[in-house]
């Protein structure tokens, strides 16, 4: 009965939103509550777990996430981000542009939301394309799809990368140093692999590319992923600082996590290493950074309109994160936990291979149905969060396919879809030959990659 409640309860939740429309929010929430009380863990014991699952994923993840979204903002006003993707056309040929918007979109663009990332790099597609030649239109659409979502989940700061680490207990440390290399390896060998595929007829301009567009790159747009609307960037003073200064609220966050990580794996300790090292501390200090390279761009007014934009994305987030945590510490609650575990260990020639096969299952199948990467990638580590200590898997490999199999196949049932359908220029078909296309294919190509870490880790 307990495996039953559990699959009524997840598909409960997948049918709230997908078919009827329900916020993720609400739908969680609903889905946690049955799944307590029906289950046996009790009017209280339920309400406890879901308070308690919320405030400590709170704790672990929620200033993570308050700072980067800030960043993002802040960088994103400033109009940094633009000038990566000017930069990336005026320095590269049209062969190799493709492979450098994919790995720009999947390193130093998750910092920002993934609607955002689309408006500010569909001109550069539909653009650039023509002077790639005839399949430059769809080359260039997939490699932005597969940069941006490659980024998204496994690169810090995008949110389902944080989200993920912070519900599995993984330390941000650790999944920079794996992350860093998933990211934009995955990104780079789908898009080899796409432009493959293109050469063999696949795309037909005739029907894949409507003439006309509906929507002008910087109109207001939505997207389900991240719930905040893209505006065109605050308009830039001339004291705009170059752009390696800009990025430096990312860049040095990153190297204080990743210089505290290596210094732990080699065994080298001291409270000074261990503060600077934090992720909650490095992420400050970049946002500290930011926001005063942001009241020197942009003055005082500027600065508050940008980290206001910011302070309403991440009530959105922080919220959504949090009930992912619950819903795990109710499944937690349940008992479930030592079910779950019985599959992952169940008996098998490859246990640790067949583990991450089954969490990237659990994720891919996620997201099909309810056709948000985010809210997928937190459903899945928050029913697989509280079983990691009974597998005898390394969790960084489990968290990873995780995130592998979130981004499989972005398609019709997400606005993020019909945004890049518009912001690029594809008909319907064309989206579903690119967009959904290399999603499936990154998340594909990077499973074998992840099994690799899950052997080696």
């Amino acid at each position: 009965m307990l495996i039953l409640h559990t699959t009524i309860a997840i598909v409960g939740i997948v049918a709230l939103i997908l078919r009827a429309k329900v916020d993720p929010v609400i739908a969680l929430i609903i889905g946690s509550l049955y799944l307590g009380l029906a289950t046996g863990v009790g009017f209280t014991g339920t309400v406890t777990a879901i308070t308690g699952g919320f405030g400590d994923i709170m704790a672990e993840v929620g200033l993570l996430i308050g700072f980067g979204v800030l960043i993002g903002s802040l960088l994103h006003a400033m109009g940094a981000f633009q000038k990566m993707v000017t930069l990336l056309v005026d320095g590269v040929g049209g062969r190799r542009l493709p492979y450098a918007l994919t790995a720009a979109m999947s390193t130093v663009f998750p910092a920002i939301y993934v609607d955002v990332q689309v408006v500010l790099a569909a001109p550069v597609v539909r653009s650039a394309g023509p002077m790639i030649g005839r399949r430059g239109l769809p080359l260039m659409a997939g490699a932005l799809g597969t940069g941006i979502f490659a980024g998204y989940v496994f690169v810090v700061p995008g949110l389902a990368a944080v989200s993920i680490a912070g519900l599995m207990g993984i330390p941000l440390g650790t999944w920079i140093l794996y992350g860093i290399v998933l990211g934009p390896l995955t990104a780079i060998l789908t898009t080899l692999v796409f432009r493959q595929i293109l050469r063999s007829g696949f795309w037909r301009p005739a029907v894949d590319e409507p003439v006309e567009k509906t929507v002008a790159p910087g109109e207001e747009a939505r997207s389900e992923e991240d719930g905040e609307g893209t505006e065109p960037p605050e308009k830039q003073r001339s004291t705009t600082p170059p752009l390696v200064v800009c990025l430096l609220p990312i860049l040095v966050p990153l190297l204080m996590i990743g210089g505290g990580a290596f210094a732990k794996l080699f065994g080298v300790t001291h409270d000074a290493i261990s503060f600077l090292g934090d992720a909650n501390i490095a992420l400050f200090v970049g946002l500290l950074g930011a926001y005063l390279l942001c009241r020197r761009a942009l003055g005082s007014e500027g600065t508050n309109r940008a980290l206001g934009e910011g302070f309403h994305t991440t009530g959105e987030i922080l919220l959504i994160t949090g009930i992912g945590g619950s819903l795990g510490a109710v499944i937690a609650e349940t008992g479930l936990d030592e079910i779950l575990a019985g599959l992952f260990t169940a008996d098998a020639g490859a246990p640790v291979l067949v583990s991450i096969l089954l969490a990237w299952v659990i994720a891919a199948v996620l997201h099909l149905a309810i056709g948000s990467v985010s809210v997928a990638a937190i459903a899945a580590a928050g029913i697989i969060g509280p079983v990691l200590g009974s597998i005898d898997v390394s969790p960084i490999a489990i968290g990873l396919a995780v995130a592998s199999g979130a981004m499989f196949a972005l398609q019709v049932n997400s606005n993020f879809f019909w945004m890049f359908k518009s912001l690029v220029g594809l008909s319907t078909q064309g989206t579903l030959k690119t967009l959904t296309l290399v999603t499936a294919l990154g998340s594909v190509i990077s499973l074998p990659l992840v099994m690799v870490v899950g052997l080696l880790a």
